[in-house]
């Protein structure tokens, strides 16, 4: 036999859960703040991260004479700053400031296909880098030329131009 409290129950029941999937129905339809959508870019560690990889992987492209993926890792490396110039714009200058001065001679030498003048501006920016990183608070970061390049599942020796890397 149905008990009169056991149907109250269940509308009661029925109710809350109907409330509640309106409410969250309610809260997706909310158009996202600007501080929402800023707080989920990443700061500046995750990517400086690619960053590294990408730099890394530079020096075997251009030693191998893939200056096309040397010419697009450097470019890739300079955009995955980007959200850095929202989320840590101080620090984004710095990087602006070393990307379009300190590293302007490793681009330089890609473009040029020039391995001599590449080995020295590329050491030159590993030295900086780790100036950087010490003047900022980070001097336990410290860059090194790595013996294989971040990403091993990619063919360094593809012959390639600078100019290849599509705009």
């Amino acid at each position: 036999m149905v008990n009169r409290s056991n149907v109250v129950g269940v509308m009661l029941l029925a109710a809350v859960f109907g409330l509640t999937l309106q409410l969250f129905a309610a809260d997706a339809k909310k158009e996202p703040e600007l501080k929402d959508v800023v707080g989920v870019l990443p700061k500046f560690a995750i990517p400086m991260r690619e960053v590294g990889d990408r730099f890394q992987n530079i020096y075997f492209a251009a030693k191998d004479g893939n200056w096309a993926l040397a010419a697009y890792m450097a470019k890739y490396m300079n955009g995955a700053m980007t959200p850095a110039s929202v989320t840590k714009p101080a620090e984004y200058a710095v990087w602006k400031s070393f990307y379009g001065d300190t590293f302007a001679p490793v681009n330089k030498a890609i473009q040029a296909k020039d391995l001599k003048a590449f080995e020295t501006a590329y050491t030159a920016v590993i030295n900086d880098c780790n100036n950087c990183h010490q003047g900022m608070g980070y001097g336990f970061i410290k860059v090194v030329k790595q013996k294989t390049p971040a990403d091993v599942g990619i063919n360094y020796a593809v012959k390639s131009e600078p100019g290849d890397v599509p705009k």
